[in-house]
């Protein structure tokens, strides 16, 4: 049974979590704690304020921590007195912290940890790819497979649907009315919205018989990228320019600037490995759970609003 739960972090998937989790444990008298930075806490900027009191009106307890600057033996004490710890700290937190924060748990003794491995199959994408954080990805997996105390739930998700339509990463440029295909045409992505994220994050550590020690995988959709230009063409009701991005010429960009994030991550999607599954294999196929589709999605926030004379 279930009497605790810690989420680490509250941005954009930290909060959506926390929502759901929420909401799935008030009615199983579940206590839901958020850890945040004392920063954090004693912020008085309108939109942290706003963020709070919201978390407080889930009835969410506020737990003071810093994930970055706390040892593991200090986090590991923050850790214990919880039964399942779920981390939504991304890569933003630094090289090394999502190595030490499954160390503090399994040296907390937590029941369970889901780590933040909401994103591609980094088994499948293996050691030495393009995007060198995935290697700590990796040792995460190796540390939680090398263990008996703490069960473990990695939930796989493909990239955030918003990325897609992020500017910075060029895939659909709506200024320029270009399509990029990262790879070929044929290349494949799977893709989940945050929100979704959230409700089948709390499904799954809710589920009943519990799931422990097993990848679980979601997908609000999976698609080509022409299915993607002909999606994009369909409910916005314009024709894309397309424009293939091969894997030698997204390796040659790389190679002219080795540390930038977006190029390493367009290599690894343009390779196609491990970045897209069938979406029947999934837990919300599988459960049968509504998830937003990218036509939706672009549906959702990219038509103009109808507006009436």
């Amino acid at each position: 049974m279930i009497s605790s739960i810690l989420v680490l972090g509250a941005g954009e998937l930290g909060l959506a979590v926390l929502r759901e989790v929420a909401r799935m444990a008030a009615p199983r008298n579940v206590q839901v704690t958020v850890l945040l930075r004392p920063a954090t806490l004693h912020s008085t900027a309108p939109d942290k304020q706003r963020e709070l009191a919201e978390l407080r009106g889930l009835g969410v307890e506020l737990l003071a921590g810093d994930l970055v600057s706390d040892s593991q033996s200090e986090l590991a004490a923050l850790f214990a007195p919880f039964d399942t710890v779920i981390s939504c700290i991304g890569f933003a937190a630094g090289p090394g912290t999502q190595r030490k924060l499954t160390g503090a748990v399994i040296e907390a003794g937590v029941k369970r940890y889901v780590p933040w491995q909401f994103g591609v199959d980094y088994d499948v994408i293996g050691r030495g790819s393009s995007q060198n954080l995935f290697d700590e990805q990796l040792d995460v997996r190796d540390l939680l497979r090398a263990q008996q105390g703490t069960q473990w739930i990695i939930i796989s998700t493909g990239m955030f649907t918003s990325f897609l339509f992020e500017p910075s990463f060029g895939v659909v440029d709506l200024a320029q009315n270009t399509v990029h295909a990262l790879g070929d045409w044929d290349t494949a992505v799977t893709v989940t919205t945050p929100e979704d994220i959230g409700l089948l994050t709390a499904r799954i550590v809710f589920s009943e018989p519990p799931i422990a020690n097993q990848v679980v995988y979601t997908a609000g959709d999976t698609l080509t990228y022409g299915e993607l230009a002909d999606t994009v063409d369909a409910v916005l009701g314009r024709t894309v320019k397309r424009e293939p991005w091969s894997v030698p010429a997204l390796q040659a960009d790389l190679a002219q600037a080795p540390e930038d994030l977006l190029k390493k991550y367009r290599v690894v999607f343009a390779q196609g490995n491990g970045v897209a599954w069938d979406p029947a294999g999934t837990f919300n196929v599988q459960q049968q759970i509504e998830v937003t589709s990218v036509a939706d999605w672009i549906d959702a926030n990219l038509k103009a609003p109808v507006t009436s004379d």
